[in-house]
C-alpha cells in the first residue's frame, strides 16, 4: 500500500470514499483519466461489505484500488484516517492488488458543490434552514442525496489520483 501508484500503466481503477456507515465507489480509465461515481455500499457488516466489494472487483476488474484517505486540513491524522488506512490494508490483503492511499481533504465538499451547482443537492443555504429547494422540512442529507455525495466523492478522490499521477516525474 502506497501514497502513489506502483506503476505508471494502469488502465483501470476502482476508488474508495470510506466511512463507517457508507462507502462510496467509482470507477475509471487510466487512459481517459476518468473517473465516475458507480454507487455507494451500505452494509454494515464487514463480511458482506466484502463480498459485495469482490463482486464490484470480479465486475469492473481493476489494476488498482485507490482509498481516499481523510486528515485534517492541516494535514495531520486523526480517528477516521487509522479507520480508512485498516481498510485500505485489508483490500490489498483480501484482494491482492496494489492499493493507493489519496489525501481527501474536501473530497465530500468539492463533490456538494458539484451536484449544488448541476441542481441536483440542495445549496448550502437551503440546508442550514433545514429546507430543500422546494422547501420541504425533510433533510436533503437523507436518502439519496448523501449516497450521491459519497459516490461521487469517491470520483473525485480517483480524478485526483489520475491528476496527481499525471504531475509525478
Amino acid at each position: 500500500m502506497s501514497e502513489q501508484s506502483p506503476v505508471k500503466s494502469v488502465s483501470s481503477a476502482l476508488a474508495f470514499d470510506f466511512g463507517r456507515r457508507r462507502i462510496g465507489v467509482a470507477a475509471g480509465s487510466g487512459l481517459l483519466k476518468s473517473g465516475e461515481p458507480v454507487g455507494v455500499i451500505e452494509i454494515a457488516d464487514e463480511v458482506a461489505r466484502f463480498h459485495r466489494i469482490a463482486t464490484l472487483i470480479n465486475e469492473w476488474r481493476p489494476d488498482l484500488l485507490v482509498v481516499g484517505r481523510p486528515v485534517h486540513p492541516d494535514g495531520k491524522p486523526h480517528e477516521m484516517t487509522l479507520a480508512c488506512e485498516r481498510f485500505a490494508r485489508q483490500l490489498q490483503a483480501r484482494f491482492g492488488l496494489a492499493v493507493v492511499l489519496v489525501d481527501e481533504r474536501y473530497s465530500s465538499v468539492a463533490a456538494q458543490a458539484e451536484l449544488s451547482d448541476s441542481g441536483q443537492y440542495p445549496d448550502v443555504a437551503h440546508k442550514r434552514a433545514g429546507r430543500t429547494p422546494s422547501g420541504n422540512r425533510k433533510t436533503a442529507q437523507r436518502g439519496g442525496a448523501k449516497s450521491s455525495i459519497d459516490a461521487l466523492a469517491a470520483a473525485i478522490i480517483l480524478r485526483q489520483y489520475w491528476s496527481e499521477l499525471d504531475s509525478t516525474p
